[in-house]
């Protein structure tokens, strides 16, 4: 696949001005994932008239979510033949701001999932197309150095989200409030994505049958996993998620399952941020001098060790742990998809990232089944660990192998 063709764009514009748009999605995105499995779980609470029944449905629904989300995220290789990038990304943005408002009022739940699933293809398609255009323009700024640049920003964004939505929940007494803040957010993201002035070249749509077109989007998956070190970089990749996927969903849960205030389950995730903003800065520069791989083996080891701990703690010392292993996370998050844009030449990027991207969702499909199993078999929440120490060693494993 060629890379889109720019006819014009600001002479300002580096491949810093696409990463600076971390401030947006991660502010947005910050305030969404603190209430969001809180919501889930109240609307299955409501459904089902069992909440530890609920906490183990909310697992199979993000699964479910995550299915879609990924399928999207295959079919972008023909959204990218088809369209713009430039294009696709108003679109990603304005679906999410429509669906979001929409979510923050009361509506029945078949709504709310359908406008959920909704925004999934919006947030897909803008998780997909930034690093694309950071890699468009990464020049001799370089991807370790914009992923640097992007999680710091997106960091920043999510310092006070938590305790901004939380806090504005409780003044409305609705959970669903902050997806409003988060819509607006989203919308001053595309405004400021919009000042780029970009210009891409049109592509002519042409007609594709279905099957011819499966089949193609089949063939690619079959290429990006025989093409040398993609094996490798995207269950490194899955590892990352699926851990960050199982933190974001059951946290906020256990937290409140624990007797503690929603205030309080603000400045944890709040503090949770500080560890990512410290060292986004420096991960970017010794990433250089070290490689990904040492930090990411500090990252997943460390995580590892305070999830087990995690399995056994309770009260006060089990908040100090869910605070300490986001430094776990700090090490790993500016450096989990360089294996994939080390080992691919600029051309072949936005052919195969649309695959490599089912990363970010396949993960949510499995490790909330296996956390929901975990819950039902040992009767409690806390269990959900367990499936984060297998998936944090197994990680290890592949990405310390020789082949």
């Amino acid at each position: 696949m060629n890379k889109d063709k720019y006819i014009s764009i600001n002479s300002d514009v580096t491949g810093y001005s696409f990463a600076n748009l971390g401030l947006f999605t991660g502010f947005a995105s910050g305030i969404y994932n603190a209430v969001y499995s809180l919501v889930i779980l109240g609307i299955f609470t409501e459904v089902l008239a069992s909440e530890k029944l609920a906490s183990s449905v909310v697992g199979v629904y993000v699964a479910l979510y995550s299915v879609f989300c990924m399928i999207i995220g295959i079919f972008s290789k023909e959204l990218l033949r088809w369209f713009s990038k430039a294009r696709l990304m108003i679109a990603g943005f304005l679906l999410i701001v429509v669906c979001y408002a929409m979510m923050s009022f009361s509506i029945k739940p078949t709504t709310f999932i359908t406008l959920d699933f909704a925004s999934g293809v919006g947030s897909t398609i803008v998780g997909i197309l930034i690093p694309l255009f950071m890699a468009d323009f990464s020049k001799d700024i370089g991807m370790a150095k914009l992923n640097a640049r992007y999680y710091f920003w997106v960091n920043i964004g999510c310092l006070f989200a938590p305790l901004f939505a939380l806090n504005m929940a409780a003044w409305f007494g609705n959970y669903r409030i902050p997806f409003l803040a988060s819509a607006m957010i989203y919308a001053g993201g595309l405004l400021f994505f919009k000042r780029f002035g970009i210009v891409q070249q049109d592509k002519e749509i042409k007609r594709v049958s279905p099957k011819r077109t499966l089949k193609s989007l089949w063939i690619n998956t079959l290429v990006f996993f025989r093409h040398a070190g993609m094996p490798r970089a995207y269950f490194v990749n899955f590892g990352y998620y699926a851990l960050a996927a199982m933190r974001v969903l059951y946290v906020p849960i256990i937290v409140v399952e624990q007797g503690f205030s929603a205030n309080v389950l603000g400045w944890v995730l709040t503090l949770g941020i500080l560890p990512y903003i410290i060292f986004d800065t420096f991960i970017g520069n010794w990433v250089k001098k070290i490689g990904c791989k040492p930090l990411m083996s500090i990252g997943l080891s460390s995580f590892v060790i305070l999830a087990t701990l995690a399995t056994f703690v309770h009260g006060w010392y089990l908040l100090g742990i869910f605070v300490l292993w986001q430094i776990s996370g700090a090490f790993m998050e500016p450096v989990h998809d360089l294996l994939f844009f080390d080992n691919t030449q600029k051309s072949e990027q936005a052919r195969f990232y649309g695959v490599f991207k089912t990363t970010s969702y396949l993960p949510k499909v499995f490790a909330p089944i296996l956390g929901a199993v975990c819950i039902a078999v040992m009767g409690t929440t806390s269990a959900v660990w367990l499936v984060s120490i297998a998936i944090g060693l197994l990680t290890l494993i592949i990405l310390l192998s020789k082949k």
